[in-house]
């Protein structure tokens, strides 16, 4: 006789299809899930119907309980709950009632009576080299990606439905165990994974693979992803596309992560949404006022000016509000662009004495020295001279050599250095 108990307990048809069964186990969940029903009838059956989705909604699971019912479920590796005990929950045995009355759990599910949570593969990471222009101005980027994907012509089994049986090597647990020893009396038990099976627990015989993706359940895929790299995204941040990483039976697919990489730029450097321009004027330009046409990251010409009659020294920073980055989520929002002057004097050192009277005049007055007697013998006056460092003895003492060469034994006092005359 053919057992309809999963199906009567969804409200589906054994003809029902996987989106059907999905639909009718949503609809059921969101009445008997126990975080909206304190009852505990409620939260036994829905333990109940979360059992017959798990295995109806798995085309491996439902061909054997077609076929064989709850026990030839268990004995085809469906399920670790024992047969005997589903049975006897099904028609009414045990203390609690029901389906899974008076049990304390059973693999799937947690003490609570919500769903075991499906193992996860793992995240798939690729790096995505940008500019700073690309952060500015928002891009998109394609990428090539190649991964695995659930073999289309077995729907991932592998072969046949219903070909594939439990490894004898590992008896259907994915992994053996080996003693080794490590001494008189002392052994060691080391779990590695089933080579027969390649730590899968179940095999296939050769006639009955899968002739596309042979018996692996899996086959290549090149899918081209659109990576939308949004104005205003920070060096390192990460783009997630959820569920596109390489897919395994019976494992949920983990997801591709790209992160994004800034390329150093020539021009700017950033600070969050605020960006910094070290910018070079001349000492006249400083004195007298500049202007400074700057191309920004978006193509535009900005022209940048000095206030009539400011002076900028040398490290002064000046700020544009509203000419940084764009905000992320934001982009009609920016920051500020800050830029640091740094100050480029002549290369010329000597400037004629009359332009240095004219200069003085509208230049801070320097300060007057204090009146020196340079008669007095503790008075001396020196010559100021370029400092070479690349010369060993412009350090230290030997910058007066030249007025004590007679003091030296060994006739070097004059030696290097920089040469100072006495009065």
């Amino acid at each position: 006789m053919a057992d309809n108990k999963l199906y009567d307990l969804l409200g589906v048809s054994k003809s029902a299809s996987v989106n059907e069964i999905k639909k009718q186990y949503r609809k059921l969940a969101k009445t008997y899930h126990p975080d909206k029903n304190q009852d505990q009838n409620e939260a036994e059956k829905f333990k109940e119907i979360s059992y017959a989705y798990e295995v109806l909604s798995d085309q491996k699971k439902r061909e054997i309980y077609d076929r064989y019912g709850l026990k030839g479920l268990q004995e085809g590796g469906g399920s670790d709950f024992g047969a005997e005990d589903l049975l006897s929950q099904m028609f009414g045995g045990g203390g609690g009632g029901g389906l899974f009355g008076g049990l304390g759990g059973f693999p799937g599910f947690s003490g609570m009576g919500g769903r075991r949570r499906q193992r996860r593969g793992e995240d798939t990471v690729h790096p995505l080299k940008v500019t700073l222009e690309d952060l500015y101005n928002g891009k998109v980027s394609k990428l090539q990606l190649s991964r695995n994907v659930l073999c289309k012509a077995c729907n991932g089994v592998g072969g046949k439905p219903g070909s594939r049986v439990p490894c004898a090597g590992c008896k259907g647990q994915g992994m053996k165990v080996h003693l080794r020893q490590l001494g008189p009396g002392m052994l060691q038990q080391i779990q590695r994974p089933c080579d027969d099976c390649g730590a899968q627990g179940e095999v296939i015989n050769e006639k009955d693979r899968c002739r596309t993706c042979s018996g692996k359940r899996v086959t290549n895929e090149t899918k081209i992803l659109e990576v939308n790299v949004d104005k205003g995204m920070q060096n390192e941040q990460k783009i997630t596309f959820r569920g596109e990483g390489d897919q395994q039976p019976d494992v949920e697919t983990g997801d591709v992560i790209i992160i994004l990489q800034q390329k150093p730029n020539d021009k700017f450097q950033r600070n969050g949404n605020d960006l910094f321009l070290p910018l070079t004027i001349s000492l006249t330009e400083a004195l007298c006022g500049f202007v400074y046409v700057l191309k920004h990251l978006d193509g535009r010409n900005i022209i940048i000016r000095s206030k009539p009659g400011e002076v900028l020294i040398p490290g002064s920073v000046k700020g544009i509000r509203g000419e940084g980055m764009p905000i992320y989520r934001n982009p009609f929002e920016k920051g500020n662009l800050y830029i640091k002057f740094n100050i480029e004097f002549p290369k010329n050192h000597f400037i004629d004495e009359d332009k240095l009277k004219e200069f003085e005049k509208i230049v801070p007055q320097r300060n007057e020295p204090m009146d020196i007697d340079l008669n007095d013998e503790h008075t001396e006056e020196v010559d100021l001279h370029d400092y070479d460092p690349s010369n060993e003895r412009s350090n230290g003492s030997a910058g007066r050599g030249e007025a004590y060469d007679s003091d030296d034994e060994d006739g070097r006092g004059g030696q290097g250095g920089i040469k100072c005359a006495t009065h």
